[in-house]
C-alpha cells in the first residue's frame, strides 16, 4: 500500500506540488485582498475592488514565482530576468482573466464580491498551471 502511494506520488509529484504552492499562492494572493478591502480599499467601489485585485496580484506573483521556480519545476535556467519576465507576463494575462471574471461577476452581475474572488481564483489559478507548464518553465523538471 505505501509503495503504491509513493508510486502515485512521483508519477503526479509536480501537480501535487503545484496545487500545495499554489494553495499558498492563494493564502498570501487572498491576504493582500482582503487586508486592501479591509483597511484602505472599499471592496463595494468598483475602482478600489480593482486595486485591491492589482495589489492581490502584485504579492501572490512574487510568491509564486519563487515557489513555482524551485520547488515546483526545479528551474535551473541560468537567465532568471528572463524567466522572470516571461512569468510575469504569463501571469498579467491572467491577471486580466481576473479582473474580467471580477468586472463581470461582482460588477455587471452582482454577486459578492468573495464568491466573486473565490470562482476567479479558481479559473486563475488553473489558467496559471498550464501557462508555467508549457510556456514559462517548459524546460525545468
Amino acid at each position: 500500500m505505501l509503495e503504491r502511494l509513493v508510486g502515485l506520488y512521483r508519477k503526479y509529484e509536480e501537480i501535487i506540488k503545484y496545487v500545495i504552492v499554489g494553495g499558498l499562492t492563494t493564502v498570501v494572493s487572498m491576504a493582500c485582498f482582503y487586508a486592501s478591502v479591509w483597511t484602505f480599499l472599499d471592496g463595494n467601489n468598483p475602482v478600489q475592488l480593482q486595486i485591491a485585485n492589482i495589489i492581490s496580484w502584485i504579492g501572490g506573483v512574487a510568491f509564486a514565482y519563487v515557489t513555482n521556480r524551485t520547488i515546483v519545476f526545479k528551474s535551473q535556467n541560468s537567465n532568471i530576468l528572463k524567466e522572470i519576465a516571461s512569468f510575469t507576463g504569463a501571469r498579467i494575462l491572467t491577471l486580466f482573466l481576473d479582473m474580467g471574471v471580477m468586472f463581470l461577476l461582482a460588477t455587471v452581475l452582482g454577486v459578492n464580491y468573495n464568491i466573486s474572488k473565490l470562482i476567479s481564483t479558481v479559473l486563475v489559478t488553473v489558467g496559471n498551471y498550464f501557462i508555467s507548464k508549457l510556456l514559462v518553465f517548459k524546460n525545468a523538471s
